[in-house]
């Protein structure tokens, strides 16, 4: 219509100048229109994408509930039960091993039953285990339901972060994933605050609430559209997409690139672990078991499984007060430490954050130093909570997160999953050695515990300053480049 109204332009026609205006008119008055729906679209739709990554972060929460369940219920436990400090320390880290079994398990259960299907499995064995704790008489049924919860959130670990990322627009993705990581502090926080006021078999029931919370929301949401297309739901694979874009949205170009990267994952060889040990991969290998074991042997699961008694041991009067600032610290300070890493930098961060557990580590060790030969006795509990809140300050603003991080980005793309599995299995086995030997070490010697964690914290910021390089901003074939000097980006791909 425009065109033959040109036409009549150029033929000397004013009549088709005058409807030529006005047809310019309505067009650009419909394209207004149509930028302000398509603006409202994108708007409503993101309500679904916000849906699904709230739902998928109770399983994070629950993770969180796990973790911190351990350091205020210590004490009770042990006296109404009549556990030994073996007994309980096998309690407290034996969590550990049912996620390291859950984290190596997971990837299958993922692509087996789907993102949904594992959450639900997930939040099942999590149930079950807190009714196992909550009716416990003696070690054996509470260590197994430590295991049951171990192993729910071993799958939680694996499966939330990649539900979130593949139903994510570009946009999107790195701010809603971070989501999972402040909400596994934040259900660690609660789960201290609580237990400082309700009984540890109650606590062991607020542990139920988000995964009932989970469970239901699943119902509500679509299942991961990469992992449907993945396995061959076409039909199942674009409405999962349309109802994350939106109903009116145009997801043409989007599903055409998620088909793509599928067929080119599948052209890919399969990488096997021993794979990992040829020379070309050999060095970022070495750095990501390396940060997973500088983050483990820096004592962050003993100190936070066990920060109560910790407290308690400075004087009886810290353990509440402590624990209360230990648990309201870790939220602001994740928060800040998400908004610094696309700004420092991360190897500055994590050289940093290294630095500051140091300090924390050794103001702890000095002050159970002191304590053991009678000095300056009234400051003990002020230096032991300065200590410990400074170690979990700068623990949370980098060495938790960044390894993590650093990890997803340092393994060409077809070594990736055998690559994760192995250093997510050197992580938890840190996890546990760390959990299951603190209060043995405490009670060699408080002093010499936090000296030694200390100690690991230096090593780190010779490790990270030597070998680990900067990823910041860099495509995947710049950051193998720089591993591999000596290679060709494209060749470690290949």
């Amino acid at each position: 219509m425009a065109i033959e109204q040109h036409k009549s332009f150029e033929n000397g026609d004013s009549n088709g100048l005058q409807a030529l205006e006005e047809s310019l008119l309505v067009s650009h008055s419909s394209d207004c229109e149509g930028c302000e729906k398509a603006v409202k679209r994108s708007e409503s739709s993101l309500w679904m994408v916000f849906i699904c990554t709230l739902v998928a972060v109770c399983g994070s929460f629950e993770f969180g509930s796990c973790v911190g369940y351990s350091a205020p219920t210590q004490s009770v436990i042990r006296e109404e039960l009549h556990l030994s400090l073996p007994q309980y320390s096998m309690f407290g880290s034996i969590l550990t091993i049912g996620a390291m079994v859950g984290a190596v398990t997971s990837g299958p259960i993922a692509d087996f039953i789907g993102r949904k299907g594992a959450m639900r499995v997930s939040a099942t064995f999590c149930i079950t285990g807190w009714l196992a704790v909550y009716l416990s008489t003696g070690a054996l049924s509470l260590d197994s339901g430590r295991v049951l919860t171990g192993y729910g959130i071993g799958v939680f670990s694996y499966v939330v972060p990649v539900f979130i990322a593949e139903i994510a627009p570009k946009n999107l993705r790195g701010g809603l994933t971070t989501l999972n990581q402040l909400m596994i502090v934040t259900g660690a926080s609660i789960s201290f605050l609580l237990g400082t006021v309700i009984t540890w078999r109650n606590l062991a029931l607020t542990g139920i609430i988000p995964c009932v919370f989970l469970i239901v929301g699943l119902w509500f949401v679509p299942e991961s559209p990469r992992w449907l297309a993945k396995v061959g739901n076409e039909r199942g694979f674009l409405v999962a997409l349309q109802r994350l874009r939106g109903k009116d949205a145009d997801i043409s170009d989007e599903a055409t690139e998620i088909r793509e990267y599928n067929e080119t994952l599948q052209s890919l060889p399969k990488a096997k672990l021993l794979d990992l040990f040829q020379s070309k991969y050999i060095r970022p290998v070495i750095i990501g078991v390396g940060l997973m074991v500088f983050q483990q042997f820096g004592g962050i699961n003993g100190i936070g499984f066990y920060v109560s008694e910790t407290f308690a041991l400075a004087g009886p009067s810290s353990r509440k007060s402590g624990t209360i600032s230990y648990a309201c610290l870790q939220i602001p300070i994740t928060i800040v430490g998400a908004m610094l890493m696309d700004k420092s930098g991360r190897k500055p961060l994590i050289m940093v954050s290294a630095g500051g557990t140091f300090l924390g580590c050794f103001l702890a060790g000095v002050s159970f130093f002191l304590k053991s030969h009678g000095l300056l006795l009234e400051w003990i509990p002020i230096l032991t909570i300065f200590g410990v809140l400074t170690y979990i300050a700068f623990f949370s603003i980098g060495m938790g997160a960044v390894p993590w991080v650093i990890m997803s980005e340092i393994f060409p793309i077809h070594v990736k999953g055998a690559a994760g599995s192995l250093v997510v299995l050197v992580n938890w086995l840190g996890a546990w050695a760390v959990s299951y030997t603190f209060n043995f070490l405490m009670s060699w010697s408080p002093s010499g515990t936090f000296f030694v964690y200390s100690c690991f914290s230096l090593l780190t910021i010779v490790f990270v300053a030597k070998l680990v390089p900067e990823t910041k901003g860099k495509t995947l074939e710049e950051i193998q480049a720089t591993i591999n000097p000596t290679r060709k980006g494209f060749e470690t791909l290949s």
